[in-house]
């Protein structure tokens, strides 16, 4: 099932929903549409809609504010875009930069996406330690930033720029 992106009236992400809420929201006139996918309507004896791909609120609704998203084994797979940090491959386990027996923690910039042949290969040292120098740095993603990377390319490719260049 196609995710779609939900807007906050002011613009701002605030989730993905299943297509069926989507069209849910909009018919019951709570969101309007504000991307489509081309070539793509959804038809019934009363509706002839675009199928939508980002929607809007109508209405504001207030968020609490939150400064980072909570770090998790997922989300560091996901923002590194199930890449390993050493080699570029496909990435399945999440490594320490400063490993746990050196006292480095679960935080966004001390863990990278590896696979398991290079997570094997650093074991209990740290990069430099290791020779094995790091592709990209580890960084703190804002919770707009974890929500529009965990959505496929797929429906990434498409979006407007002004949303997906935020989280790059």
């Amino acid at each position: 099932m196609r995710d779609t992106l939900v807007l906050n009236a002011s613009f701002e992400p605030l989730s993905t929903v299943t297509l069926n809420r989507a069209v849910v929201l909009v018919l019951q006139d709570k969101a309007v549409v504000e991307q489509e996918h081309p070539g793509l309507r959804l038809r019934a004896a009363a509706v002839d809609m675009p199928v939508p791909r980002v929607i809007r609120l109508c209405r504001y609704v207030r968020v609490p504010f939150r400064r980072h998203a909570p770090w998790s084994r997922r989300g560091v797979l996901v923002r590194d875009q199930h890449r390993c940090a050493y080699c570029g491959s496909r990435a399945t386990t999440v490594d320490h930069v400063v490993p746990r027996a050196q006292g480095g923690g679960d935080e966004w910039l001390n863990t990278v996406a590896s696979c398991a042949a290079d997570n094997h290969r650093k074991a209990d040292r740290t990069p430099e330690q290791a020779g094995m120098p790091l592709l990209h740095q580890p960084f703190v993603p804002t919770p707009a930033d974890a929500m529009l990377l965990a959505m496929k390319s797929a429906e990434r490719d498409g979006l407007p720029d002004w949303l997906t260049d935020q989280a790059a």
